[in-house]
């Protein structure tokens, strides 16, 4: 029961305003109307979202301005580290992997862009010989551009192909490319501002090297040897080059990827073990 005082326009005690039946009904199908118009306003809306994220969530590696380079911002999820060594351990078929990852000072220029250079090396152990043996390694080169995303302008890689009895025949440099060269187009390994549903090519050298990547979410829980993390960047990668080889990355705020899991016939997990 409502009251109005009509001199103040306020509600009071004064005068009581009662509705009849024919006012009941129609305030009750001006609510039903209020409620549908709402409804639909809301899923426009929505819809209207949706496709701008749709249309806009895919970046495609492209030819790049240096004066985008200028200022570099920090990333998040991908820290400019500069001296910071990243340790990974994973177990496959009885084999025990361990990769180091370095972000190291050294800087290689490509099409204008000052490059840090990232020292990517991976090791095996062979139980029969109770040895470590080198598998890989990779000179990645990555720039931090002026909004705080992180490029990938190429990588120079070694593999060492070994004989039965684990002897150093030859090596590699299959899967190496340099943006600008032969057409290659530098890509975004990480974007400034992550929204899930975004896509992005990490790189670009036709037949060689097409990563892909997608944000997945903000919000993933990891425990790994290293330690408990929360609010985690959980993103997707592939290539069309490799039917079926698909990657879910975790990626810690402020320390970087955390956790990998390579999901294959069996799937193998990736995990941080040791930063120094």
């Amino acid at each position: 029961m409502y009251y109005m005082d009509r001199s103040a326009g306020r509600c009071s005690d004064n005068v009581e305003i009662r509705a009849g039946p024919e006012e009941k009904k129609v305030r009750l199908v001006m609510r039903k109307v209020m409620c549908c118009l709402t409804c639909a306003i809301a899923v426009v809306i929505l819809m209207g979202f949706s496709i701008g994220i749709v249309e806009a969530k895919c970046i495609e590696a492209q030819a790049i301005n240096p004066a985008d380079f200028d200022s570099p911002v920090n990333n998040l999820y991908f820290p400019k580290a500069v001296g910071t060594t990243y340790v990974y351990g994973a177990e496959e078929d009885d084999e025990l992997i361990v990769n180091e990852i370095m972000i190291t000072a050294g800087t290689v220029d490509i099409l204008g862009v000052s490059c840090n250079v990232i020292y990517d090396v991976e090791w095996l152990w062979v139980e029969e010989k109770g040895a470590w043996y080198l598998i890989e390694e990779t000179y990645d080169w990555h720039a931090w551009d002026n909004y705080g995303n992180v490029w990938y302008f190429g990588e120079e890689t070694y593999e060492r192909i070994y004989d039965e009895d684990w002897n150093w025949i030859d090596t590699s440099t299959e899967g190496s490319w340099k943006a600008g060269v032969g057409g290659a187009l530098p890509g975004i390994v990480m974007l400034a501002d992550p929204i899930p549903g975004m896509c992005y090519e990490q790189e670009y050298y036709e037949d060689e090297a097409e990563d892909m990547g997608k944000v997945l979410r903000l919000n993933a829980s990891v425990s790994v040897e290293y330690g408990d993390y929360d609010d985690c960047l959980k993103t997707k990668e592939w290539t069309p080059l490799e039917r079926g080889q698909v990657e879910h990355k975790y990626y810690a705020p402020g320390l970087g990827l955390v956790l990998v899991e390579e999901l294959k016939e069996k799937t193998v997990l990736v995990e941080l073990v040791a930063i120094y």
